[in-house]
């Protein structure tokens, strides 16, 4: 199928051939066909599957055709709203309309925090068709009456399970209790599982659910493997790694922010030139070392998992772990990071005994035990024994 045959304007189909896009995803071609219908969606995928188009391309088709009729709008007012759980996610997705918008007259707009109030509520005083918005500084803009609801015609949260984990659910609520009856709802997740589905029940009338979550699988282009190694020779392990195995680029996750400061510097002491994001940097800071990695100026970014569904490159080579996640869920986010758009990718977890447990949860919930790889160079002091797959956290 191609995107012409789902109906999408021409100005549309122009931006996503200059992109490079040849035909639809499996979510794209079973939401967006809904989507132009009118009808409320709750749909799941696996990051990569090129979820962010699919309700951002009927949506744009959809602003621009009431354009075209001269349906004007009023400042202070917006016509979509996507409601995002991190700034990092909101600058992507901002991103992609702009991308897939670039040959219409529709205007868009992020706010999130960290940025300046003033420039928001500039912006929005001018009306904005599409805008993408955090919660929190949605609803600062909201009470300063910088923005109404009133001619609002698409609502939708992405990310919806992150939105939860992350303790929004009464910030929701408090937006949607604002928005008009009459409008076109989408949700998206990573997972449909009970939470979620009530809070969709709160949000949709008689939605479309498009389930294509393969649950706590990572896509299979995916390379994953692992090394068990000692907690404190793992900087000198990752160090070997990028040399001997002549690594072009890596995303490296760790648990938390004062570990990444110690990696980057660890790193550099072996000649390897990395940076660091992670909440304790200004918005600023991040953004500008997130778009050195994109652009390949920057060849080893260490993160926290504050990045792990933000972020979106399309070319990542590889993921790497250097501390395993918690919870075990957090592992396929991390790792999807890489292998996107149907390109292939590489997963590597550094593993010390005192991770036996987290990896076991890992392994049981991914139904395989994840490739070893040992290097006579690091030999192990403390095994790491093999994972028990039906281990469950007491």
């Amino acid at each position: 199928m191609s995107f012409a045959k789902l109906g999408l304007s021409a100005p549309i189909l122009q931006a996503l051939s200059e992109s490079g896009y040849e035909k639809p995803t499996e979510i794209q071609a079973k939401v967006i066909p809904h989507i132009l219908k009118d009808e409320d969606i709750i749909a799941s995928a696996q990051t990569g599957s090129g979820k962010t188009a699919s309700f951002v391309l009927p949506i744009l088709h959809k602003i621009e055709q009431k354009i075209e009729k001269g349906q004007t709008l009023r400042g202070r007012s917006i016509r979509a709203l996507i409601l995002v759980p991190t700034r990092e996610l909101a600058m992507q997705v901002l991103a992609n309309v702009q991308q897939y918008g670039r040959h219409l007259t529709i205007s868009s707009l992020a706010i999130y925090g960290g940025t300046n109030i003033e420039d928001n509520k500039s912006e929005l005083a001018k009306g904005i068709d599409l805008l993408v918005a955090t919660p929190g500084r949605l609803l600062d803009m909201a009470y300063q009456r910088a923005v109404f609801f009133n001619d609002l015609e698409f609502f939708v949260i992405d990310e919806a399970d992150r939105m939860l984990d992350m303790g929004f659910i009464e910030d929701l609520n408090k937006i949607i209790e604002r928005l008009p009856a009459s409008r076109q709802s989408m949700l998206f997740s990573a997972t449909l599982d009970s939470d979620i589905r009530y809070l969709a029940e709160t949000v949709y009338n008689d939605a479309i659910e498009i389930d294509l979550t393969p649950q706590n699988k990572a896509a299979s282009n995916i390379s994953q493997w692992l090394v068990t190694v000692d907690k404190d020779t793992k900087s000198s392990l990752l160090s070997f790694l990028i040399k001997e195995q002549n690594w072009k680029q890596a995303l490296i996750f760790v648990e938390k922010k004062h570990s990444a400061a110690k990696l980057v510097e660890q790193l550099g002491k072996r000649g390897i030139t990395a940076d660091s994001i992670h909440a304790g940097r200004s918005q600023a800071q991040r953004e500008k070392v997130w778009n050195a990695f994109k652009k390949g100026e920057l060849q080893f970014l260490v993160a926290t998992s504050v990045a792990a569904r933000g972020l979106d490159m399309t070319n990542l080579e590889r993921v790497v772990n250097y501390d395993l996640p918690f919870p075990p869920e957090e592992y396929i986010h991390r790792i999807g990071r890489t292998g996107r758009a149907g390109k292939s990718g590489e997963a590597v977890s550094l593993v010390s005994k005192d991770d036996f447990k987290n990896l076991c949860m890992i392994e049981s919930l991914l139904g395989h035990i994840i490739e070893r790889q040992e290097f006579e160079e690091f030999p192990v002091r403390k095994t790491v024994p093999v994972s028990i797959l039906n281990y469950h956290l007491r």
